[in-house]
């Protein structure tokens, strides 16, 4: 048996899926308010001062906080449903549909959200790994709910594998976060 793991913005899609989705979910005020109290932060990613992990954990604590997480997971649903379609790159869901053809295990690793990962992942019969929003009673955070997995990627999957039974892993990945994930 072999495993085939795969990343998910800027592999599987053409652009970053997630920044799209934060677009799309948060309201007006939000999206004013981000350009002063996330701006900076975008800024300090572009150049290489912030690291990808704080500037997710920076925005998705200015979107998500105090949302509805059913209202956010129907837009989740939406987004897998309507968006990510026209996100995908064929070549490499030609890569994911051989591997499933040979019977290998597929899963998407990604820091991107459950929120619209899993219902797409459901339609492709993929495993997943990915960020989970931290919610109470129905109300999210805006925190992860186990932790930012971007930067764990390899640790989380050796948590639900155990590589040895593999006779081979595959691995897809355009990131620095994705560095772990390639050399196992």
């Amino acid at each position: 048996m072999h495993l085939a793991l795969f990343d998910f913005d800027h592999t599987i899609t053409t652009c970053d899926s997630y920044a799209r989705f934060l677009r799309k979910v948060a309201t007006p005020a939000q999206l004013a308010t981000a350009k002063w109290q996330a701006g900076p932060w975008v800024f300090g990613y572009r150049v290489g001062l912030v690291s990808a992990r704080a500037l997710r954990a920076r925005v998705t604590r200015l979107v998500f906080s105090g949302r509805s997480l059913d209202e956010m997971a129907a837009h989740g649903a939406d987004h897998a449903r309507n968006a990510l379609p026209g996100m995908l790159r064929a070549e490499m869901m030609r890569r994911i549909d051989w591997h499933q053809a040979q019977g290998h295990e597929v899963v998407l690793v990604s820091a991107s959200l459950d929120l619209y990962l899993q219902p797409w992942c459901a339609q492709h019969g993929l495993s997943l790994i990915c960020n989970k929003l931290e919610h109470h009673a129905g109300v999210l955070s805006g925190r992860y709910a186990d932790g930012d997995c971007g930067p764990h990627k390899a640790a989380q999957i050796r948590l639900r594998y155990d590589l040895s039974h593999y006779a081979c892993v595959h691995a897809y990945g355009d990131s620095r976060e994705d560095k772990p994930m390639l050399a196992l």
